[in-house]
């Protein structure tokens, strides 16, 4: 299976700068810089410069990762355990996103997505899963799907004019500085909540799930992390008001989603406030969370019954979640990020990931210092908390849809990640990544694991 993930990651990004690929899982970044950067091949980007003066838009990436670990203390293991035995796995991802001007203001996108491969362990067996690019439901086989098909509407309430931030879902023109923006469609929750400059995007910064959004938070998605929705944005370059309703899954890590979007939801609300210390731009947001799905609270579920926990009969229950965020420059080319995370944790988490409480922070430096601009070194860790109820569960014996050793000797779970991402060529990147855990899924039986990960990455 690697090797044959290894052809059609190198057949992949071979065909890129002809083809054009596509995007992977839930708030990925699909494209690539803007046209007056250098390019590896110059004609082909003044051509795809030169669409958007025609009011088009194309972006396309191919992510590929290769992540294992050696084996590790394990007693006891269940369905949801990570495997002790040493093990890898691969993941390749690729988009290709178009997006066309309708009127003033007005866009429509669709991102295009070709994706195979597994995550260790078939994605369980931490809550701080080490690879965001990995696909809760994995292939052998190559697998197409459409991630993203939104539109877009941005009415400008001022005269004078900012560049946007680095976006391959938008035109690089500039956007009015305050602003109102309303987008309708399938998209990822993270294309709107929860930005962070130095922590956000798996194909370009951190690996896993909690630093690149907050791991407390349940965010709305199917299985391969998208939902469909309406979100609206207030901005002015000083504040920012957001706020979204989403469908949420029918069943608990399912595909599909919930057919009745009045009993089944989730909102979101965030406010954002742009700040400056000493000069240095830096970002604090709120956000505030309630979801809506037929999850259980934790004393309806029977732990020796794994029926029980995929879907609650007697009707739905609701969620209540926040999160505090911050990102700030502290000197040229350093930038640090923290993440505060929390939800009521009396019932189950429906779509995201187990964890219940959790705090993470880092750092990330651009390589200008020396002599490599195009380079970024991070350093992050989360620590995450499982609620009562859910420690009672796993003690129990009880399977989560990402956690569940089948017993339980209770802790937090400790996740640590360090990253040297290098451009080695306009459009490629390399990145070795190393991760550590302790006491995964919440479990002090089992464990320390370290991981190992080599990304490769192609964008236009």
């Amino acid at each position: 299976m690697a090797g044959r993930s290894a052809r059609a990651a190198l057949l992949a990004l071979a065909l890129l700068p002809a083809a054009g690929p596509a995007l992977a899982q839930g708030g990925g970044n699909p494209g690539g810089g803007r046209p007056e950067e250098p390019a590896l091949f110059p004609e082909t980007a003044a051509r795809l410069a030169g669409l958007e003066a025609l009011g088009w838009f194309v972006h396309g990436q191919a992510t590929f990762v290769l992540q294992g670990h050696p084996g590790f203390r394990s007693p006891y293991r269940a369905e949801g355990s990570l495997r002790p035995r040493a093990q890898a796995a691969n993941t390749l991802s690729t988009d290709l996103v178009v997006g066309r001007r309708l009127w003033q203001g007005a866009e429509a996108v669709v991102d295009l997505s070709v994706t195979r491969g597994y995550g260790l362990s078939n994605s369980t067996g931490l809550a701080a899963y080490p690879n965001n690019e990995a696909f809760r439901l994995g292939s052998t086989e190559p697998t197409f799907f459409v991630p993203r098909a939104f539109f877009r509407q941005t009415i400008g309430l001022s005269g004078d004019l900012e560049e946007p931030e680095e976006d391959p879902l938008r035109f690089a023109a500039p956007l009015p500085r305050e602003r109102v923006t309303i987008t309708i469609g399938k998209f990822s929750t993270w294309d709107i909540f929860d930005r962070n400059a130095y922590a956000h995007d798996a194909r370009t910064q951190f690996l896993n799930w909690a630093l690149v959004g907050a791991g407390a938070v349940d965010y709305a998605a199917d299985a391969r992390g998208w939902t469909v929705g309406a979100a609206a944005e207030w901005e002015n370059g000083t504040w920012g008001l957001r706020a979204g309703a989403f469908q949420v899954a029918r069943r608990v890590n399912g595909l599909f989603l919930d057919p009745a979007p009045t009993r089944a939801f989730q909102l979101l609300g965030e406010v954002d406030r742009t700040t400056r210390f000493g000069g240095r731009l830096g970002a604090v947001r709120l956000i505030l969370g309630l979801s809506r799905t037929r999850q259980s609270r934790w004393g309806e579920i029977d732990p020796r019954d794994p029926e029980s926990f995929d879907l609650n009969p007697s009707g739905y229950r609701s969620k209540r979640m926040a999160a505090l965020t911050f990102e700030q420059e502290i000197a040229d080319e350093l930038g640090a990020f923290a993440r505060l995370s929390w939800n009521d944790g009396r019932t189950q988490n429906w779509m995201f990931t187990e964890m219940d409480r959790a705090v993470s922070a880092g750092l990330s430096l651009k390589g200008g210092r020396w002599g490599r601009q195009g380079d970024t070194v991070g350093l992050g860790g989360n620590v995450g908390w499982a609620s009562e109820g859910r420690r009672r569960f796993l003690a129990a014996g009880g399977i989560g849809f990402i956690t569940g050793d089948g017993a339980l000797r209770g802790g937090p779970e400790y996740v640590a990640e360090a990253f040297y991402d290098a451009a080695v060529a306009p459009g490629i990147n390399l990145a070795l990544d190393l991760q550590h855990a302790v006491n995964p899924a919440y479990n002090r039986d089992r464990g320390p694991v370290t991981f190992v990960a080599v990304r490769a990455r192609v964008s236009f």
